[in-house]
Formats: C-alpha cells, sequence, structure tokens
C-alpha cells in the first residue's frame, strides 16, 4: 500500500518518485511479481513520510508499468485499474499493508454520450480559463487543457475525473461514484463549483 497526497483514478498514470526505504523495499518485493501492484489512497490527515497519517478508505490499485533507477531513488510510473475498500490495516512490514476488497467496475452506457461530452467541454473550458489568468486560481491544474482522453468512454470518465482542476476531497468524492452517471455529473457540479470559485476571487 502506498498512501500519498493525492487521489489515483482507474486508467490514470501516477508517477512517483520513491525514495524511503519502506517504499524502495516495496518497489523491490513488486518486482519479483508476476503482475505488480500496489494500493493507492488518500492521506485524509498527517503527512506521506514517516508514517503516523490518517488514510481514506477507498482506494485503487496501480499496475507498475516502469521502473528508472537514479542515484539514490528509483523514478516509478504505475496506472490505476480498479477501485478497492479497505477492510483492514495491517503492521508495517516494513511499509504500509492492508487487507482490500475490489470494488466492481463502474458500467458505461452509450445513453452517458450526451453527458460525457458535457462534461468534457465544461472540464476544457474551465482548465484553459484557469490557465489563462494572470493569478492563480484556488486549485492550479495539473494537466493541459488539451490532453487527450482514451476513445475508451469508461475509461474517458475517469480520466475527465483526473484532469479536473478540483481539490482532493473533491477527488475523492469522485473516487467513491457508485454508477457513471454519478461520476459525470459530480465532475460538471464540481467543475463549475471551481470555476465559480475562480471568478469570485
Amino acid at each position: 500500500m502506498f498512501p500519498l497526497g493525492s487521489v489515483l483514478f482507474p486508467h490514470t498514470p501516477l508517477p512517483l518518485r520513491i525514495f524511503e526505504p519502506r517504499y524502495l523495499t516495496m518497489i523491490g518485493r513488486l518486482l519479483d511479481e508476476d503482475d505488480p501492484q500496489f494500493g493507492v489512497v488518500l492521506i485524509e490527515r498527517g503527512h506521506e513520510a514517516g508514517g503516523g497519517d490518517q488514510r481514506s478508505s477507498v482506494g485503487t490499485l496501480a499496475r507498475l508499468v516502469s521502473v528508472a533507477a537514479g542515484a539514490d531513488d528509483l523514478h516509478i510510473v504505475g496506472v490505476g485499474t480498479e477501485r478497492f475498500t479497505v477492510e483492514r490495516w495491517l503492521d508495517d512490514d516494513p511499509h504500509p499493508r492492508a487487507e482490500l476488497t475490489t470494488l466492481p467496475p463502474l458500467e458505461w452506457s452509450d445513453a452517458l454520450s450526451p453527458l460525457r461530452d458535457e462534461a468534457e467541454a465544461i472540464v476544457r473550458r474551465v482548465i484553459a480559463r484557469a490557465a489563462a489568468r494572470d493569478v492563480a486560481g484556488p486549485i492550479e491544474p495539473r494537466w493541459d487543457a488539451d490532453t487527450e482522453l482514451s476513445d475508451d468512454p469508461l475509461a474517458a470518465a475517469w480520466q475527465l475525473a483526473a484532469i479536473a482542476p478540483l481539490g482532493e476531497y473533491d477527488r475523492y468524492t469522485l473516487l467513491r461514484s457508485t454508477t457513471t452517471g454519478a461520476l459525470l455529473r459530480e465532475v460538471i457540479d464540481l467543475t463549475l463549483d471551481a470555476e465559480a470559485l475562480w471568478a469570485a476571487d
């Protein structure tokens, strides 16, 4: 398990610099696996380094797709796969570990295409508006307004959640969505809320 100060969504990349000994050990163990995956959860309170944090109960599995060695660290890339709930945290050995239950994947219906198109238009507009500002807004976009999305509509819905210029608690709300329609509607509502904050400051 890798508790982080950010939310990982399915179908989205996660670049990380690994330098803590416990996580270097974890990556070493993963490299011995046929399908190396680790769990990512949001730290709700506390810090990434050193432990003692309070962790969220819903997270996303990340499949390890690349590892590059630095002088005293590793640069890795994972890609989000399935969501899960944490049933129980185990003792660190030496890195965080937990017992998980995977959540069923969301389902796509072509009837959601207009909603997905609306969500994409709003997210791209708000990212572009934020990028054009002279003064930084409450949340700095991490992605470009022309970021490409997957041709798979369900993957693209999750990727819209990932690129939307939102804070981590809003992103965690999106991660917990129970239907694709609810995910897209929340992306729209939260992104419009963020746009209103920029307009007000």
